[in-house]
């Protein structure tokens, strides 16, 4: 049972702008804040790919909750005109998490991910710090800004930037524009990196729902490994709410001063790599695993074999996670078996 976070106390009543609420993660974020907050919240949305105003009504306590919630359309490639401000209104929190996230589409698509990406980020710093001045601003970015992590590697905040593609270079340009902005228009700024987050409601094209409908079809599942086809990639898998847990302990407990862009790595609690993965999914399901290890990254450039972070500054600051990594997806699995219709789209 998911409680509430223990460093909250009383918290100031604010209103937020959240970019991507109707995406994967931002409606976990949503959901977290309308539980342990009492913040109105406008999502800035676009609409397209993997958004769906079906995630919030799906939430439980949506109808509870929903007059918290104004969502504004918004395409962040073009800058926020008067309309789009007005209808904003004043905030005192800027979120933002909406990005093209998907790895393949980039290496098809690198432009779309440039202007997604970077000038989508750059329009709403923009429009922060002409509109907003005062508001806190973060940045969620990624672990795979910095490329694939050697074994026995795990990266801080401010290590060296090497994006191995379209979408992790994407990705580390918005950061600095971020961290640009921050030193030239003294923008209180936080950035975070986070690694794969998974959760209910996740698009079926990522790897454990994918995994999920494949067992259940008696379908291969490929793993993707090293050339010699023995090596699976490595993650740390982290579930959305505990992401939405360590981004509200950053927004109320840490202190972050103007002109200073400080960054965040925000870890899950161990190191799976994608076939213990997918034999603890096909564990949950109760089904058996087919499975192929795929050198994938030999014939498709752009994939690295592990990412991983260092988690050390979060966890002295205070912040522990608050569910392990079984119980959370144990809890996914079972989830998306009793929602299968709906969200595995098969």
């Amino acid at each position: 049972m998911f409680t509430q976070p223990s460093f909250i106390s009383i918290i100031g009543h604010m209103r937020i702008l959240l970019t991507g609420g109707a995406g994967f993660v931002g409606h976990h974020l949503i959901e977290h804040f309308w539980k342990f907050t009492d913040w109105d919240i406008v999502s800035l949305d676009r609409l397209d790919t993997s958004g769906t105003l079906m995630r919030f009504s799906d939430i439980e306590s949506f109808e509870k909750y929903k007059h918290r919630l104004q969502i504004v359309h918004h395409d962040l490639r073009a800058e926020l005109n008067d309309f789009v401000v007005h209808r904003i209104g004043k905030v005192d929190l800027i979120l933002h998490v909406a990005a093209a996230s998907h790895v393949d589409r980039s290496i098809d698509d690198p432009m779309m991910f440039a202007q997604d990406n970077v000038v989508g980020t750059v329009n709403l710093l923009n429009y922060a710090r002409k509109h907003a001045p005062l508001a806190k601003f973060l940045y969620f970015s990624t672990d795979e800004v910095f490329g694939p992590a050697p074994k026995g590697v795990n990266y801080k905040e401010n290590d060296r930037y090497n994006a191995g593609n379209p979408y992790a270079a994407s990705k580390a340009g918005a950061e600095e524009m971020c961290v640009a902005f921050a030193n030239t228009y003294r923008m209180n700024m936080k950035i975070t990196h986070t690694m794969n987050i998974f959760g209910e409601r996740q698009h079926p094209e990522k790897f454990i729902p994918m995994v999920i409908s494949k067992i259940l079809k008696n379908e291969m599942v490929s793993i993707h490994s090293d050339p010699t086809k023995t090596m699976p990639g490595q993650r740390y898998y982290i579930h959305a709410r505990n992401v939405a847990n360590a981004i509200l302990f950053l927004t109320t407990q840490v202190e972050s001063k103007p002109g200073v862009a400080e960054k965040y790595n925000i870890v899950g609690e161990k190191e799976v790599n994608n076939l213990e993965l997918a034999s603890l999914i096909a564990n949950f399901v109760g089904l058996p695993l087919k499975y192929e290890m795929v050198d994938f990254h030999s014939s498709r450039p752009g994939h690295d074999l592990r990412y991983a972070l260092d988690g050390t500054k979060m966890k002295e600051l205070g912040w522990t996670l608050p569910m392990s990594f079984e119980k959370s997806l144990e809890s996914t699995v079972n989830w998306t078996l009793a929602h299968k219709k709906k969200w595995l789209l098969s």
